[in-house]
């Protein structure tokens, strides 16, 4: 048997792909069936992958499209090569490159696969497209997501690993990885309600979450004040699967000072909101300008897409002031602003002047108006267009901003507020291209494989929106058929 241990996206490709290979699976998750998901619940379901443009993704990933919605949008080619560019550049050339290769060349024929699993995909629309003349543009490399998000993912990849017969316990987290005297995983001691147990299984794929949900070891490894930080997702990803493979002996990897870290709503409750999702995250401030409490700017809002800058942004927000930041609009650009920015749990402020909406927000009103002053005095003459790298930027301010820079000077004014949101964690256990969790000597640790945010090595500093998704699912679906070859059972990718 193969026991999966996690129950999101990478659980989930795991289990069904080991499934689809002749395996007995079981998939245990920590939390309850109310809370089921992991982390993945709670994205917009964004998946970043390799394709060839409109046409090919119509082929076999967007299948729903009709021949007048296609003749709507624009959607240009993402190659494999500017994919593999994306996450080396945002990752400053850290990246295992054999990962990487893997991530990339085996995600297209992954979302594909997902598709025959019965996960439907529509074109991102509300979130990465602009409405130019008459076609949406789609920009950063981002465009493809899962119906009904984060949530529709879930409950498609659950249906369809239930329907293989694939055995799901909730209410149970992985304690001890039992190994014979070979090294080899022989089971899985777990705790559930009713106590410890130990668990049999030929192989153990651990795909069961970073430690992003864990205050002590998040100020362990990122460092003094990330005990602070609100989190995004599930309450459950505490770095249990890390934990046990260190035990025996697996080698941590990858870069575990760093995280995925966005702007998240001041008020926010301190573990993800089900029914709010992803909505609390505020993803348009390049359209804007981001400012603390005195009223400076710290950050180029414009540096480049949202795409490539939002999951760096939260560790500046957590350097500021109370760890607090706020993103100010005019009505020139309100229209464009994201669906997040109108839902009824935010922190928002609207005043006709600059220093009133600084009283409203409580930031100091003298420092917010030399700001804005000084900013639009340094925009400078281009055409806008949020759908590309426009090139208007300001010229005289430090921080500069580089694309989209717009006078703020069109009232009524609104501000948000915003803290640090933390999404998950980059280091974790070095694995090899087959999703084989290696030991300190680079030797694999027989029967064990590991998959999802726990991998270390792809993510350094920053990373390319929709990437994670697809690392689960690649590396999810790697790890279930690489589990079940080694049983002897259809050979691997």
């Amino acid at each position: 048997m193969i026991l999966v241990v996690g129950g999101g996206n990478a659980a989930l490709c795991a289990a069904i792909a080991a499934r689809e290979a002749g395996a007995e699976v079981r998939l245990i998750e920590k939390a309850p069936p109310a809370e089921r998901g992991g982390n993945s619940f709670f994205t917009a379901g964004a998946f970043r992958f390799a394709h060839a443009g409109l046409d090919d993704l119509r082929r076999d990933i967007l299948t729903d499209l009709s021949d007048a919605e296609a003749a709507a949008i624009e959607i240009e080619p993402y190659p494999p090569d500017r994919f593999f560019d994306d996450v080396a550049r945002l990752s400053e050339d850290l990246s295992d490159p054999d990962l990487l290769e893997a991530l990339v060349h085996r995600s297209r024929p992954t979302i594909a696969w997902m598709r025959g699993q019965g996960v439907r995909f529509i074109p991102m629309l509300a979130r990465q497209a602009f409405k130019l003349g008459e076609r949406h543009r789609f920009w950063g490399g981002l465009s493809v997501e899962a119906v009904g998000g984060g949530p529709g993912l879930i409950e498609a990849l659950y249906e369809r690993a239930e329907k293989l017969g694939v055995d799901v316990q909730y209410g149970m987290k992985v304690s001890r990885l039992e190994v014979d005297d070979q090294g080899a995983i022989q089971g899985v001691t777990v705790r559930s309600a009713a106590g410890f147990a130990t668990v049999p299984c030929e192989a153990v794929i651990l795909a069961c979450g970073g430690f992003e949900a864990n205050p002590e070891w998040r100020t362990r490894y990122l460092g003094p004040g990330w005990e602070l930080a609100r989190v995004r997702g599930t309450r459950h990803n505490t770095g249990d699967g890390i934990r046990t493979a260190l035990e025996i002996g697996a080698q941590p990897y990858g870069h575990w000072s760093g995280c995925h870290a966005v702007a998240w709503d001041l008020n926010a409750p301190p573990f993800g909101d089900r029914r709010v999702g992803d909505l609390f995250q505020k993803h348009s401030y390049p359209l804007g300008l981001i400012v603390n409490l005195h009223g400076e700017r710290f950050v180029d809002e414009g540096a480049d897409f949202r795409n490539y800058t939002y999951a760096k942004y939260g560790r500046e927000i957590l350097r500021q002031p109370r760890r607090a930041a706020f993103q100010l609009f005019d009505q020139k650009v309100v229209p464009l602003l994201r669906e997040e920015y109108r839902i009824r749990q935010m922190t928002k402020a609207e005043a006709p002047t600059v220093r009133e909406l600084a009283t409203r927000l409580e930031i100091d009103a003298d420092g917010l108006e030399r700001t804005v002053a000084a900013y639009n005095a340094a925009v400078q003459p281009g055409e806008f267009n949020p759908a590309i790298l426009d090139g208007k930027r300001t010229r005289g301010v430090t921080p500069p901003k580089s694309n989209w820079a717009l006078p703020l000077d069109t009232p009524p004014f609104v501000g948000f507020a915003v803290t640090c949101g933390i999404t998950f964690t980059f280091g974790g256990l070095r694995v090899n291209t087959r999703g084989q969790v290696l030991d300190t000597e680079d030797l694999p640790i027989p029967g064990l494989y590991a998959a999802g945010e726990l991998v270390g090595g792809l993510f350094y500093h920053n990373y390319p929106g929709g990437a994670g998704l697809t690392s689960g699912a690649v590396f999810g679906r790697t790890a279930g058929a690489s589990a079940a070859a080694d049983m002897g059972l259809r050979p691997s990718q």
